[in-house]
């Protein structure tokens, strides 16, 4: 590198042939560098996006009539289980955790047993969460961004690496929905919403599906 930067330095002062054997010089030091950052960093091909897609779940909210709107979770990676058809044709209710972060015993613990837990992300992991949920006695949990104006970018939950086993279903919810729902139902005074989940919406266009107005999908 010192060497590289010397050659930097002198170029300037150098004729056209010195000027020539300079660059020569300053490619062989400087390419196999560049060759070395570029080959360190992951690249995204169009598959990756599709298997990304394809993995995504959706759900509906069927009552209050103010949030029926479809929403899109991402699955946990791994860690719980898949989300399966045992659930669909059920209706079952989301409930929101209280507190939110879902990381101590639920202070409403009775209305989660059976349901699907909506917590929110930080102060554990996602996996804490989950774990926890399961031994109140939820289904599943999905889990909203604690940013409330995120209405983007989906978030991949991963294992905290403590070994420990969960046995149901974790999916992540953009901030936004996540916000809106909880807003909702407090001003509803409604202690949970009612979900059809999952929804089959594989042959749907992303345009004909019944999102959510504060979302720009």
């Amino acid at each position: 590198m010192i060497i590289m930067w010397k050659i930097v330095q002198l170029l300037p002062t150098l004729n056209g042939n010195i000027l020539f054997v300079g660059l020569i010089l300053l490619s062989h030091f400087f390419f196999p560098i560049v060759t070395v950052v570029v080959t360190t960093v992951h690249t995204y091909t169009i598959t990756d996006s599709v298997e990304f897609m394809d993995s995504d779940i959706y759900f509906e909210i069927i009552e209050p009539e103010e949030l029926s709107y479809t929403y899109k979770i991402r699955p946990a990676k791994d860690f719980g289980i898949p989300l399966n058809e045992s659930f669909a044709g059920v209706e079952i209710p989301l409930v929101p955790v209280d507190p939110p972060c879902g990381c101590g015993w639920p202070r409403n613990a009775e209305d989660l047993e059976g349901s699907v837990a909506l917590v929110e992300r930080g102060e554990c992991s996602f996996l804490s969460k989950t774990v926890r949920a399961e031994e109140v006695g939820a289904r599943a949990v999905i889990v909203a961004d604690h940013d409330e104006n995120a209405d983007e970018y989906y978030i991949e939950m991963i294992d905290d690496k403590t070994y420990r086993d969960v046995h149901i279903p974790a999916g992540f919810l953009l901030g936004k929905n996540g916000h809106m729902i909880r807003k909702t139902l407090k001003r509803l005074k409604m202690k949970f919403a009612i979900i059809n989940i999952p929804v089959n919406l594989t042959y749907v266009p992303i345009h004909k599906m019944n999102q959510p107005p504060w979302l720009g999908w």
